[in-house]
């Protein structure tokens, strides 16, 4: 098995020179002016290891990665609730598809795509108080990765709500259909605020070690979700949480992950690392084309598969 230290160097110094990086989310345009030069990565190990390399402490916008912690959110308050909203099953359609919203009825395959993640954060969204919504997702997370300074890019939010006419389209449709039940305005005001805090890959990581113990925070010990539901989440992760390309980057890389169109992949070796990379050029399903290049390479050298009876 390689050193893993030397492993995430050499990663980081090989993306730093590929020139295919694929291509910013151009359609929200304060991503527009994020660098495609940017690579971070950082893996944190069962045992406590922390490797870090490359833009690993430069903070991104989490967009989609955000949707894991506000399904945590929504499942500690009601669990039945969300499950009576969304589905389970992997989409196959671009997550912000909204014939297949409509040929269902409405309810959202499940809740990483963004009519799904809609419908969760309306559970959170505390009525017509999205500052109550986003300020419950935002102190998880700043607990999770022990650090009280992660925030919300203002202008990052700004800049979705203006341009975010297909997520309230699919929101209205909901609504029509009685899956949304609170206020449209508050409900996509927490989706675009929740999608625009920003983190660090190194805080990334942290935020998800829980998932890799067993829903246990080794920080502190608490237990965030119990065993049985870490490893439902860490399912969903894997089954849906690169959209339509979900079942290639299965095929590829063999963990559970959720990207997001910021470039950030957070991916989870159950028992053994919690991994988050990031990138800001994505393929056209919308992932990071170089995190999940690194993942691929990184889970493939150290054994980190959850196909492999030894990783």
């Amino acid at each position: 098995m390689a050193d893993l230290a030397e492993l995430v160097d050499q990663i980081a110094k090989d993306m730093a020179t590929t020139p295919e990086r694929g291509r910013v989310a151009d359609y929200i345009p304060e991503l527009a002016k994020v660098s495609p030069a940017h690579f971070g990565l950082v893996a944190i190990t069962a045992d406590g290891q922390e490797v870090a390399a490359g833009d690993a402490d430069l903070p991104f916008s989490i967009q989609s990665v955000s949707k894991l912690f506000a399904l945590v959110e929504a499942l500690g308050r009601n669990a039945d609730a969300v499950w009576a909203r969304v589905g389970r099953e992997p989409s196959g359609s671009a997550f912000n598809s909204i014939v297949q919203l409509e040929a269902e009825g409405g309810r959202p395959r499940n809740p990483f795509i963004n009519a799904g993640a809609i419908a969760v954060t309306d559970l959170v969204a505390a009525g017509d108080d999205p500052r109550a919504g986003v300020g419950a997702i935002l102190r998880l997370v700043r607990r999770l990765a022990g650090d009280d300074g992660i925030s919300v890019d203002g202008a990052v939010a700004y800049s979705e709500a203006a341009t975010g006419h297909r997520n309230a389209a699919l929101a209205h449709f909901m609504k029509a259909h009685g899956v949304i039940t609170g206020s449209v305005d508050a409900t996509l005001s927490t989706y675009f605020h929740q999608c625009a805090i920003a983190m660090s890959c190194r805080q990334l990581a942290r935020a998800g070690r829980f998932l890799m113990h067993g829903g246990i925070d080794p920080a502190s010990g608490e237990a965030i979700v119990s065993p049985e539901r870490a490893r439902r989440i860490n399912a969903l992760m894997l089954t849906c949480g690169h959209y339509d390309a979900s079942g290639e980057f299965a095929f590829r890389v063999g963990l559970p992950a959720k990207s997001g169109v910021g470039g950030g992949i957070l991916a989870i070796a159950p028992g053994r690392a919690c991994i988050a990379v990031w990138s800001p050029g994505l393929s056209a399903q919308g992932n990071s084309l170089l995190g999940t290049a690194a993942l691929e390479r990184l889970a493939g050298a150290m054994g980190w598969n959850v196909f492999n009876p030894d990783g």
